[in-house]
């Protein structure tokens, strides 16, 4: 298993997840573990993933990942 972490903080609001765990999906990249809260209207979650399967490159997968986030607006 080759993992990454991938963090996301932001303004709570609804589809954040939905948003990043299907870029993930996307490129076959398995969450192996997630934790999430939100403290005072403020999203933050850390996700483990596995990019064993990935179909792109950590640096590709990364700019995807930054892609979806500021259309997240996180």
């Amino acid at each position: 298993m080759e993992t990454a972490v991938i963090v996301v903080i932001g303004v709570d609001k609804p589809g954040i997840v939905a948003g990043i765990s299907s870029a993930l999906a996307k490129r076959n990249v398995n969450i192996v573990d997630i934790s999430q809260t939100v403290l005072r209207g403020i999203f933050a979650m850390i996700m483990v993933v596995d990019v064993e399967k990935s179909q792109v490159s950590i640096g590709e997968l990364r700019r995807e990942l930054q892609q979806v986030g500021k259309e997240l607006g996180v």
